[in-house]
């Protein structure tokens, strides 16, 4: 894929919906469909055809008119994308009931990521084993997160220790943030956060109600 339409000036809204087309995607190779169209794609999506095609644009063309998008094609270029042609190392900060759920997960491996530590500050939880791993205490965050070059975090704390937590990840070279803790962090400008926060999303839907 040519490295100039790796473009800092796509807009974040237009990144945020390329894992969306890449999980329909995959799921439509999975039911055997080699070809689809962006009114397909839009139906099953609830996004416009039009949007879908836009949005594909700003990094080359996937198709032909009249004739669609392959979608085995369309699945690797969107991976080469979003860099999720290879598998990330991720480490997990917190082993409460969270932390615990995300690391028996197993959505996390056929997407790209892998979860490699868990850290904890809780007695009862460190040295205890989870999945593939010892849960370690969070003094050796930062000897571990150098040494496997981790760049992706996970933090399921309480709020009041995240942004302790986010500051210890910063420091030793993390630039990518998924907080699972109700607060929103102060962070660089050069380090990305997700926020995932249940209860926000439940108050955004009963407005509706």
């Amino acid at each position: 894929m040519p490295s100039h339409i790796l473009s800092s000036n796509i807009p974040d809204i237009v990144i945020g919906r390329l894992p969306v087309y890449l999980r329909a995607l995959t799921r439509l190779a999975q039911e055997g469909r080699e070809v689809t169209s962006s009114h397909e794609l839009g139906q099953r999506l609830g996004i416009s055809s039009a949007q879908i095609r836009k949005d594909l644009s700003h990094f080359g063309g996937f198709g032909k008119q009249g004739t669609g998008y392959q979608i085995a094609y369309l699945v690797e270029q969107l991976k080469q994308v979003l860099k999720v042609d290879q598998e990330w190392d991720v480490a997990l900060v917190g082993a409460g009931d969270l932390g615990r759920a995300l690391a028996h997960y197993r959505g996390f491996g056929d997407r790209g990521f892998r979860i490699v530590s868990m850290f904890d500050n809780s007695p009862d939880k460190i040295g205890t084993e989870l999945e593939n791993f010892v849960i370690q205490p969070l003094d050796d965050l930062a000897k571990v997160i150098r040494e496997r070059n981790i760049k992706i975090a996970m933090i399921a704390v309480p709020a009041e220790s995240a942004q302790e937590v986010a500051d210890r990840l910063i420091e030793v070279g993390v630039k990518a943030i998924l907080n699972y803790a109700p607060i929103n962090l102060n962070v660089p400008a050069d380090v990305h956060v997700q926020y995932i926060d249940p209860v926000v999303h439940l108050q955004r839907m009963t407005y509706y109600l």
